[in-house]
């Protein structure tokens, strides 16, 4: 077993005082001990990054550029290194692990690319009404940042909001989740390489309570970036409400998917199951319902039943898994509340619902799909966070796009049709962030993330997520 420090501060790896135990999801075996930090690490590493606030603020966007290309580089250089840790730390298939490397290396290209162009955007002139006045806008980094991420993406999620602040100049402290770091420490030891000055990037592994609950509380942090659930993002928005710090969040999802009565269903089939037990189903963007033509949802309904049947679940590195364990047993559980729940709101259990005989250990669930759902159930209603799917029949396009519209959330949503005026009509009329149209969930760095409703304050990705880390100033002077 690995025992690791879970504290970078200011160039230095520190074993901080609360052990984390982390453990391989599919077998239930202790992969690593990490030591974790506090309070008392926040503080540190919130000093540091405010002492190396003012050289790296100071840089160029060239010099910022060189740096998160480095990183980038670093990244290809150890993918297999990091592919094996986030399929034994998450549990995913290997595939899967390999997508979230390529999206890491993706996206601190694209934010080195945006890096370069801000040295000739730094000032540019404005429009007056008046000939007595002149005046320029300039965008500068917002201060010191926490950035506190989730276990379902590691890296990934690290990098959306890493790379647009290392790229916009600001310092950055950095917790990742006290149950899949093992990924986020590689990562930071190919950061420490890559030629930032010390303070810049500082990283605090700990629990919510220890390290995050600090970060959103310290006055001394400019803003804060939080994904994760909706119950703890209202937490980290009332905390740093006392100090009036700026805040993005990208929170919950319960996204639909809507077949049209034109539909290739083969097509349709795949994206529900893509959507729906990628990852295991643990995204905020998964598709949780589907809505069916009615006229397609008997043909629908039977061949994904048989898909879903066929995803070859298991561990990561054995055989060829399609679909791997769930995070730990706190999330396992959690899910398996959620079957048995609806099940006695009286949802139909199509498939799944339970562990494959033949994985006696580690925490795995089939391919879940229910039918008959009532519409003010929590199975519904509620994101679930596991690979469980609602499917619904519609008997008219208005319909589908009510019930997908009916939600708190609206992250995410997905359209399938061969007529791609009915199409992009039903996509403008969906309230979610992205939507897809005969395409499985692909996400570039070029298009932003986030949605409406309480899926999101703000939006990661793109020139969006660069402009989230700066202020913008204005200087007007006299003729």
């Amino acid at each position: 077993m690995m025992k690791l420090p879970g504290v970078y501060i200011e160039g230095v790896w520190q074993h901080g005082p609360h052990p984390l135990m982390v453990i391989n999801p599919s077998n239930e075996q202790l992969l690593a001990e990490v030591a974790g930090g506090d309070g008392a690490a926040v503080d540190r590493a919130t000093l540091a990054a405010r002492q190396a606030f003012g050289r790296w603020s100071n840089s160029t966007g060239s010099e910022r550029a060189k740096v998160l290309r480095a990183i980038a580089e670093g990244v290809e250089a150890r993918r297999e290194r990091l592919v094996f840790l986030q399929a034994s730390n998450n549990g995913k298939p290997q595939g899967e692990a390999q997508m979230d490397v390529d999206d890491v290396i993706a996206t601190f290209r694209y934010y080195a690319e945006l890096a370069d162009g801000l040295d000739a955007a730094q000032d540019s002139a404005v429009a007056l009404p008046s000939e007595d006045f002149v005046a320029r806008l300039r965008r500068e980094p917002c201060g010191v940042v926490g950035l506190i991420v989730p276990w379902n993406f590691p890296m990934v999620t690290t990098a959306w909001k890493l790379a647009p602040a290392l790229a916009a100049g600001c310092c950055v402290v950095l917790k990742p989740s006290e149950v899949t770091p093992l990924a986020e420490l590689e990562l930071a030891a190919i950061i420490a390489e890559a030629g930032l000055p010390a303070g810049v990037f500082n990283l605090v592994c700990g629990t919510g309570i220890a390290v995050g609950a600090a970060l959103a509380a310290d006055p001394r942090i400019a803003k804060i970036s939080f994904t994760g659930s909706n119950g703890v993002g209202v937490q980290v928005m009332q905390r740093a409400a006392e100090t009036i710090k700026g805040v993005s969040l990208e929170l919950g999802g319960k996204s639909a998917l809507l077949v049209l009565e034109d539909a290739d269903l083969d097509l349709a089939v795949e994206l529900a199951c893509l959507g729906g037990f990628f990852n295991a189903g643990q995204m905020c963007s998964a598709t949780s319902r589907v809505l069916v033509a009615d006229a397609l949802y008997p043909d629908f309904i039977a061949r994904l039943k048989a898909r879903a049947e066929a995803i070859r679940v298991g561990d990561p590195f054995v055989g060829d898994s399609e679909m791997g364990a769930l995070v730990n047993q706190l999330q396992y559980q959690r899910v398996q509340g959620h079957i048995a729940a609806g099940l006695k709101a009286g949802a139909q259990l199509l498939c799944g619902g339970s562990r494959p005989a033949e994985l006696p250990c580690g925490y795995f669930i089939s391919p879940t799909v229910f039918t008959e759902v009532p519409l003010d159930s929590a199975l519904w209603r509620d994101e679930i966070f596991g690979p469980v799917l609602c499917v619904r029949p519609v008997a008219s396009e208005a319909e589908a796009v009510a019930l997908a519209n009916d939600s708190e959330f609206g992250l995410v949503a997905s359209v399938v049709s061969r007529d791609r005026v009915a199409a992009e009509r039903v996509a403008n009329a969906l309230q979610a962030g992205l939507v897809w149209i005969n395409a499985p969930q692909v996400i570039f760095p070029q298009t932003a993330w986030g949605g409406y409703k309480q899926s999101s304050i703000g939006r990661e990705l793109g020139p969006w997520d660069l402009s989230a880390f700066q202020e913008i100033k204005h200087v007007l002077s006299a003729v």
